[in-house]
């Protein structure tokens, strides 16, 4: 992970270069040498957005600076900043400025302005981090999953839980399994440890975790909050000072224990591979 930040600020001036032309996430994830997985996760926890919510922010940004200084059409603008219709286009532009397109030309009216992003790391007091780095065998989990998009996964994964509440379908809910499928969606699983002398619960499938070293991080706390604060310190504080290892896979893990009477006893684990430089 050594110039972890020359590279990850590398690819955020790659987005800003091509605005205007189709952007791939494997292409900006692999300037900062990183998987599409890991990129969005580390990029989520960094700026507070995802790469696409990013992306979009700049572009409208653009166009309404061009809308304000020049005579092309709304049509031409819309299509340079990659959207198929006027009506497309207008619509995201009023969300984003609260104006249309065409009020955007009017003398003295607001915009919004979201300026490109520059990573930058400051040290502001040591925050403790509870992980170990183990090695594990492969195993196998059995459970049910669902397809996300990248942009609203992480707030669709909850309802997604509370729908599996509704009705276990024969399972504990051991584990949380996140795994990238083409850079713009994944499937998150949730599951237990297979054991092959019991039937697979309906609607369930199974899915083999590679064995190989993994840092697990306690979380401790009532969830989701104390999950959200520990995934949050591991990839804007624990990853980027990592050293000796790299990241593997694309593909993590989050372990549930048995509920705990007070919920501030609640103990919980994210798993992350590993692999040793």
């Amino acid at each position: 992970m050594n110039n972890w930040i020359e590279s990850f600020q590398d690819s955020i001036e790659y987005i800003e270069q091509n605005l205007t032309e189709e952007l791939d996430i494997g292409e900006i994830a692999k300037i900062a040498s990183l998987s599409p997985f890991y990129y969005q996760r580390m990029f989520g926890a960094m700026c507070g957005m995802t790469v696409g919510e990013y992306i979009r922010a700049r572009r409208m940004t653009a166009a309404a600076q061009e809308l304000a200084v020049s005579d092309n059409k709304v049509i031409d603008i819309a299509v340079k900043y990659g959207y198929d219709s006027p009506d497309s286009f207008t619509k995201a532009f009023q969300r984003f400025h609260g104006i249309t397109p065409a009020q955007a030309r009017t003398s003295g009216v607001g915009l919004k302005f979201f300026a490109p992003l520059h990573i930058k790391v400051t040290l502001e007091g040591g925050n403790m981090l509870d992980f170990k780095i183990v090695e594990k065998a492969p195993f196998t989990v059995v459970g049910i999953k669902k397809r996300f998009d990248v942009d609203s996964g992480y707030q669709e994964i909850p309802k997604f839980w509370d729908e599996w509440m509704a009705d276990m379908k024969g399972l504990k809910g051991t584990f949380g399994v996140c795994s990238e499928m083409d850079g713009k969606t994944f499937d998150y699983w949730i599951a237990d440890l297979y054991q092959p002398w019991n039937d697979i619960p309906d609607g369930c499938s199974t899915c083999q975790i590679p064995g190989g070293l993994w840092a697990l991080f306690k979380c401790e706390g009532p969830l989701p909050d104390s999950m959200q604060k520990v995934n949050t310190q591991i990839w804007s504080e624990w990853l980027p000072s990592l050293k000796g290892y790299s990241l593997a896979g694309n593909y993590s893990l989050e372990l549930y224990m048995p509920p705990a009477e007070d919920p501030a006893d609640t103990v919980s684990y994210i798993c992350i591979p590993l692999v040793k430089e």
